[in-house]
C-alpha cells in the first residue's frame, strides 16, 4: 500500500491562537529561540492501489473539499516514502 499525506495549514494572514499559545509555553519550559509556531492538521492516506495522476486528483479534490477550510486554509499534497 503507498501513503499520501495531506497538511493542512491555515494561511499566513489568518490569526493561529493555539500556535501563539504554545510559543509563549515553550519559554517558560525551557525552550528558547523559537520565534514563531504555526499548528495544523496531518492526514494520512493508505491507499488501495497505485499513486497515478489519477489517485492524486481524487485525493486533492478531497482535501480542497472535506479535509481542508481553503477560505482559511492552505494544503499539500506528497506522496510519502517508504520507512519514514
Amino acid at each position: 500500500m503507498a501513503r499520501v499525506v495531506v497538511d493542512v495549514m491555515l494561511k499566513p494572514e489568518i490569526l493561529d491562537p493555539q500556535g501563539q499559545a504554545v510559543q509563549r509555553a515553550l519559554p517558560r519550559l525551557g525552550f528558547a529561540g523559537i520565534a514563531d509556531v504555526r499548528q495544523g492538521k496531518r492526514f494520512e492516506l493508505e491507499l488501495e492501489g497505485p499513486v497515478d495522476d489519477a489517485a492524486l486528483a481524487r485525493i486533492r479534490e478531497a482535501a480542497e473539499t472535506f479535509l481542508a477550510n481553503t477560505v482559511i486554509e492552505d494544503f499539500t499534497v506528497r506522496i510519502e516514502e517508504e520507512g519514514k
